[in-house]
């Protein structure tokens, strides 16, 4: 089972965004690799804490696990990896988190000069895409997979994400010897200030292109279609956003995709409306019916139920079917209900035959109205019903 976010870094659930950078910063240096090479255990709680960071340092995907918890990125949400499904990089987090240890990134902090991860350094990171999927009320209950086809920015075939025309037109950068950055010393009054700033001749990717790839004009991706796979949760509503980490554009020269955005969108019942995690059904009787009581059936999310209308039912009456409503998201097995509120119909043409049965009935004490002053009357019950 994964592990509370705000547990891994020892912060509380009210902690600030300066006391989460704090938690992490701590823990980050007891874990590094560069700290403990070869330990193995080390090594996933140094990701498991960039997991949790990735999370709690962003507004809306704190929210989410605040409500959601992790099933607020789990399969085909992004997973419970906030870093995309298929395992997290240890190159993801020193390009997401790096800055951090100011702009010198983990090496500069650990004592080492510039990055010591060799390669090349990743170019800018892709934008979000977002798409609508709209579901019906079967889909929106049991969680379905949907699998749609996406226009986007994917990874040059020809030059693998690199821009470059072959692996010998890519060079270090020779301003800032590979490193993507260059220290700046202005002369203030206070005397000398030192920065880091972006190289400006690599634009902070730490190499530089002597021969472009054709295919892509050295942007390192092209315009295309990719087919993805979304898993819904059961619970989903309309207008949720779920988030598909690195399934967005794919960036520049090698850069981090961006995610992919879901909004939910609600497809209308013919005869069920919905209301939170409840279901709503009005349900057209007959008098006879009303009066001597029958079994019908009824349309649930879950397929056709059959319920009891008891004798001498009255229009308004309402009858809640237990657990047959919506689930909710980390409810752990929790639903809502759904609510039958009965209307008895009154016919609108009768025959000759008809009219004398029912001018005989009109007279007798037993067809004249005899409200129940105990009974509640409709706003109590729709007051009841929504409280």
């Amino acid at each position: 089972m994964k592990r509370d976010y705000y547990e891994i870094l020892g912060v509380s659930k009210s902690a600030t965004a300066d006391e989460i950078k704090k938690a992490y910063r701590k823990t980050a240096m007891q874990y590094h690799p560069d700290r403990n090479p070869g330990d193995k255990e080390a090594e996933e709680k140094f990701k498991e804490a960039a997991e949790a960071y990735e999370v709690l340092s962003d507004t809306d995907k704190r929210a989410k696990y605040d409500r959601y918890g992790h099933q607020a990125f789990g399969p085909g949400t992004g997973g419970g990896n906030p870093f995309g499904g298929g395992g997290m990089d240890m190159n993801d987090i020193f390009s997401h988190f790096g800055d951090i240890f100011g702009g010198g990134g983990f090496s500069d902090f650990f004592g080492g000069g510039g990055s010591s991860r060799g390669g090349r350094s990743q170019g800018e990171r892709g934008s979000n895409l977002r798409v609508k999927i709209r579901l019906n009320y079967e889909e929106m209950a049991n969680g379905v997979t949907k699998t749609i086809k996406v226009k986007k920015y994917i990874v040059c075939s020809t030059c693998h994400g690199s821009g470059a025309k072959d692996k010998g037109s890519i060079h270090t950068c020779k301003t800032c010897g590979g490193t993507g950055q260059v220290r700046k010393v202005q002369q203030t009054f206070l005397g000398q200030m030192q920065t880091v700033v972006v190289c400006p001749t690599c634009h902070g990717e730490g190499s530089t292109i002597s021969a472009k790839c054709t295919s892509c004009k050295g942007d390192g991706r092209v315009y295309g279609e990719e087919t993805v796979s979304i898993n819904i949760p059961a619970g989903v509503y309309d207008g949720m956003q779920l988030s598909m980490s690195g399934k967005g554009n794919v960036g520049l020269r090698g850069g981090a995709p961006g995610d992919l955005i879901i909004a939910i969108e609600e497809e209308a019942h013919a005869e069920l409306h919905r209301d939170g995690l409840n279901v709503g059904y009005d349900l057209f009787i007959s008098i006879p019916d009303a009066v001597f009581g029958a079994q019908v059936e009824v349309p649930t999310i879950d397929g056709r139920a059959k319920i009891k209308i008891p004798a001498g039912t009255q229009s308004g009456k309402i009858f809640r079917l237990k657990g047959k409503g919506f689930p909710e998201i980390n409810g752990y097995g929790r639903r809502g209900d759904q609510l039958i509120n009965v209307n008895v119909w009154t016919p609108q043409t009768l025959s000759s035959e008809e009219k004398a049965s029912m001018e005989k009935m009109k007279d007798s004490p037993n067809f004249q109205p005899q409200p129940n002053k105990s009974e509640k009357g409709f706003f109590d019950k729709l007051k009841e019903v929504f409280s």
